[in-house]
């Protein structure tokens, strides 16, 4: 009797073991990949981008008065901008915005 007992607890315990071990190392997508990659697509979806007054708003502002965008030309803005970006860490995308801005309310 005793000999049965410890080997159906022995099996119970491998099989135990087994079935953790086979859950465990599932490749299957899981529920929470599956709404990870769901909400990142929601989110890019509804990003909102800001429009260049706001950029110029707040990234002009931030170190001097921002001048009228009346106050230069095309071309001065052109070269205005280009040195602004390097001074200001600006990326691409934000000093092309400012820069659309500012011609075209001049």
């Amino acid at each position: 009797m005793k000999t049965t007992y410890k080997f159906l607890v022995i099996t119970m315990v491998f099989l135990t073991i087994g079935i953790t071990i086979n859950a465990c190392s599932s490749t299957k997508k899981t529920v929470t990949d599956e709404t990870t990659t769901a909400v990142a697509e929601v989110e890019e979806e509804f990003k909102l981008e800001k429009s260049g007054a706001q950029y110029w708003g707040e990234t002009c502002n931030r170190c001097h008065l921002a001048p009228s965008p009346a106050d230069y030309n095309d071309t001065d803005w052109e070269t205005i901008s280009l040195h602004m970006r390097v001074r200001a860490n600006l990326t691409e995308n934000e000093i092309t915005k400012i820069e659309e801005f500012l011609k075209s309310a001049n």
